[in-house]
């Protein structure tokens, strides 16, 4: 336990980061599976549109700092190839 006040702040903001990050990251997950297995069944414009909605979420989970951006890359290009067959 933390003995000062400024650890005491640290730890419970600590804490709220981490349950806002695993958040973010299970609805992440969720959405990459739901695109992953509803992908071959979509039409074109809606494959385009998903994609792109994707390629948004993927990008703001980068920037906050959940995924390594080169990981971020690496799923964005998976998903246009998927996509694109």
């Amino acid at each position: 336990m933390p003995h000062n006040k400024s650890c005491k702040k640290r730890l419970l903001t600590s804490q709220k980061q981490n349950e806002r990050n695993r958040q973010n990251r299970t609805m992440m997950r969720a959405k990459i599976k739901v695109y992953r297995a509803g992908i071959e069944q979509t039409p074109a414009e809606e494959k385009t549109a998903s994609l792109t909605a994707m390629y948004s979420l993927i990008d703001t989970q980068a920037r906050k700092g959940l995924m390594p951006k080169k990981r971020a890359a690496r799923l964005k290009s998976r998903m246009a190839a998927a996509a694109a067959k």
